[in-house]
C-alpha cells in the first residue's frame, strides 16, 4: 500500500551547508534535526543521507519527516549550522552564499508543492527571528508572487561571479553578515 493511501504526508529537505571538512560539525548538524525541543529523538524524523565533498567544502543532509514536523527539524539543523560555521573562514571551490547555503523542500507523499513552499517561507521567517544577521532570498513556491527559479535568482545575485554578497538586498533580513552569509530558502521541484 502506498504511503499516500496510508494518509502519510511526507516532505524532505536537502539541506546544503558550507562545511564538509570537519565531520563532527556536519554530524552535529544532522543530529540536531533529529531532536525534539526536550532533547529526545523525534520518532518521525529521519536523516536519510549525508553527502560531503571535501574539495567543495559543502555537505548535503537529507532530512525527511511529515510536512508538519519538517520545518522544526530543519530549523534546529540550521541553528546548529549557523552556530558552527563561520563564512569568514570558509574555503572551498564551490561558490556558496552562506553557512546554510540552500534549503530546498520537496514533496514526497500526500503533500502539494504549495504546502512545501509555505514550509520553506515559514522556515525562512523563523530563521530571521532566531539568527541575528541572517539574510535570505526566496525562489520557487516560497517566492510569492513571482515564483522565480533558482537559475533566475542565481543570475540576479551574480552567484558564480563573486563571493562578496554584502551589497545585495535579500528578500528577508538585512544585508548579509559576513559570518552567516546569504541563505536561499525555497521549494525546488
Amino acid at each position: 500500500m502506498s504511503s499516500s493511501r496510508l494518509g502519510l504526508r511526507l516532505a524532505a529537505c536537502l539541506l546544503n551547508i558550507s562545511e564538509a571538512r570537519r565531520k563532527n560539525i556536519v554530524e552535529n548538524i544532522a543530529k540536531a534535526a533529529l531532536l525534539e525541543k526536550n532533547g529526545q529523538t523525534h520518532p518521525e524524523v529521519s536523516v536519510l543521507n549525508i553527502f560531503s565533498d571535501r574539495d567543495y567544502n559543502r555537505s548535503v543532509i537529507t532530512i525527511a519527516a511529515s510536512v508538519d514536523d519538517l520545518g522544526n527539524s530543519v530549523l534546529a539543523a540550521c541553528l546548529e549550522a549557523f552556530q558552527s560555521i563561520n563564512m569568514e573562514l570558509q574555503e572551498g571551490v564551490h561558490p556558496c552564499l552562506g553557512a546554510v547555503d540552500l534549503i530546498p523542500i520537496y514533496p514526497l507523499s500526500g503533500v502539494s508543492v504549495e504546502e512545501c513552499g509555505a514550509v520553506a517561507r515559514s522556515l525562512a521567517e523563523s530563521l530571521l527571528l532566531h539568527v541575528p544577521g541572517c539574510s535570505l532570498f526566496l525562489f520557487g513556491e516560497a517566492d510569492l508572487p513571482e515564483k522565480r527559479t533558482l537559475v533566475q535568482r542565481r543570475k540576479q545575485l551574480g552567484w558564480f561571479t563573486r563571493r562578496d554578497f554584502s551589497t545585495l538586498e535579500p528578500d528577508l533580513g538585512a544585508a548579509p553578515a559576513r559570518r552567516c552569509g546569504l541563505t536561499d530558502s525555497k521549494l525546488r521541484l
